[in-house]
């Protein structure tokens, strides 16, 4: 496999705001399905506040999860635990990276996105209250659009399923995972 493909997957508003008071800023049943099918039988890696927006803060079904949270005696039924980046690196080495998908929140979005090269967003169309972001990959120049769906819809929220790719792969993104 060529080097690093690890995904990110997202929802963002017109503004690229993720969530508000811990929660999601929309629920879009689409999105959800989307998720669900983008995620299954994957590796999954996001942070401690993430799972405790989960229904009964438990880890999801039929995915390898694996939660990044410094607390040293931070345990989870059912997950592992990184504690550091270098830590959950050293884990996702006997992974595919195109396996592995970054869901979460923002600090792990933000630390993980160097070495992401695939951001798979539900890119909302407004723009709600919000106190958590994702880096706005319109205006960075490493990445470009190279999908994007017709424009759904769910009541009055119209939203686009829009993949992003990082244009030149890094070699922090490069040499991430276990390649074939």
């Amino acid at each position: 496999m060529e080097g690093g493909k690890m995904n990110i997957i997202v929802a963002a508003d017109a503004n690229w705001a993720i969530g508000n008071k811990g929660e999601l800023l929309v629920s879009i049943p689409a999105d959800h399905r989307m998720f669900r099918q983008e995620t299954i039988e994957k590796v999954i890696v996001y942070g401690r506040k993430t799972l405790e927006t989960f229904p009964m803060k438990h880890v999801l079904d039929g995915r390898e999860n694996i939660i990044l949270s410094t607390r040293a005696d931070y345990f989870v039924s059912g997950a592992k635990i990184a504690h550091s980046i270098d830590e959950l690196m050293k884990m996702l080495e006997k992974y595919d990276s195109d396996e592995v998908y970054v869901i979460g929140g923002a600090k792990v979005y933000s630390e993980m996105l160097p070495y992401v090269d695939v951001c798979h967003v539900t890119k909302i169309d407004q723009e709600f209250e919000a106190d958590a972001f994702f880096p706005n990959l319109d205006r960075d120049p490493e990445w470009e659009i190279t999908a994007r769906s017709e424009e759904m819809s769910y009541f009055d929220t119209t939203y686009h399923f829009v993949k992003y790719e990082r244009k030149n792969k890094t070699d922090a993104s490069m040499s991430v995972c276990k390649k074939e």
